[in-house]
């Protein structure tokens, strides 16, 4: 079976109220669920609960980001889920963003370049079961052994957007965590990533908009787009990527504060390639393009459009 998977919680479900869902979703035909981490659930939670709720699921973060918890703390959690799930769970970790660590966690973003790095590195050390005193570049780590030692190590993942990060992602793990790009976008990021070697995973969250009403799901993406792609680190990542030109209106419009005009700065054909919409059918083809392009894990990030989400899940079930 192809991997292929769903982001949790769906947003508006209560969490309790995922368990009939999840005990579902392998017969469905989806072999994953992947969470985050940012103003909603913590990334490790829903995962603990369909550890159970879903035993043959992998379970995978995308991701948790390396500043808000210590590197110890981190090594436990990962850990911990890695114990509960054996062999079933990939971990994946980034620097994330200035806003979720500085703005709303106050620390400083500095670094995260080699922050990831070194936290990657610690957590290899550390969730192998070994005792680690090390002083990396961005941190020190003085006499650490993780207590609880999974029989199986998680998969490490690094989430990535620029060049240096999808290398790192490529020498220092198993592979890269990519989103907000469109499917020929990943043709430009994946040779990075596979540049460390054969077998190196892509896993890609993308964002749906499960309605064949196009000027609805335009405009619940132009909502989800300004969000993302106003924050530097995305905003970075779209200049690369050759949409400078493109979203300049829109950053122009959002720097001003002038939110409304933003969003409707955002061209139509930005919208079309970086969200997928429509009927489920034309949604399930859209994501097979970014498979086509390399993608190793689709996530289907599902944003809400006024109806039941978990409806929408099983409408985007893979063909089986």
């Amino acid at each position: 079976m192809e991997p292929y998977g769903i982001t949790i919680p769906l947003e508006g479900v209560p969490l309790p109220e995922h368990r009939e869902l999840l005990a579902e979703l392998a017969d469905l035909g989806y072999t994953d669920v992947w969470s985050s981490e940012s103003g909603g659930a913590d990334a490790f939670t829903p995962l603990a609960l369909a550890s159970v709720w879903a035993p043959t699921l992998r379970l995978g973060t995308a991701i948790v980001p390396v500043y808000t918890r210590g590197p110890a703390t981190l090594a436990q959690c990962a850990a911990t889920l890695a114990a509960a799930a054996p062999g079933r769970f990939t971990l994946g970790i980034g620097s994330s963003s200035d806003v979720i660590v500085e703005r709303w966690n106050g620390l400083a973003f500095d670094r995260p370049y080699q922050r990831v790095r070194d936290t990657a590195r610690f957590l290899r050390a550390a969730l192998s079961g070994g005792r680690v005193s090390e002083r990396y570049p961005t941190f020190a780590v003085d006499g650490f052994r993780l207590q609880l030692v999974p029989e199986q190590p998680p998969t490490l993942l690094i989430a990535a957007l620029r060049p240096g990060m999808l290398r790192l992602a490529g020498r220092e793990s198993e592979g890269a965590v990519v989103t907000w790009l469109s499917a020929d976008d990943v043709r430009t990021v994946a040779p990075y990533v596979r540049e460390g070697g054969p077998g190196k995973q892509v896993v890609a969250r993308i964002y749906l908009a499960a309605t064949g009403d196009a000027e609805t799901a335009r405009a619940i993406a132009r909502r989800a787009i300004a969000a993302y792609l106003t924050v530097p680190v995305y905003k970075a990542f779209h200049q690369w990527l050759g949409r400078g030109e493109r979203l300049a209106a829109m950053w122009r419009a959002w720097e001003a504060g002038d939110r409304k005009g933003a969003l409707q700065a955002i061209p139509d054909e930005v919208v079309d390639e970086l969200v997928v919409h429509g009927p489920p059918e034309r949604c399930r083809e859209q994501v097979a393009r970014y498979v086509d392009a390399g993608v190793t894990t689709p996530i289907l990030g599902l944003l809400p459009t006024g109806g039941d989400l978990r409806e929408a899940v099983r409408a985007l079930a893979p063909p089986r």
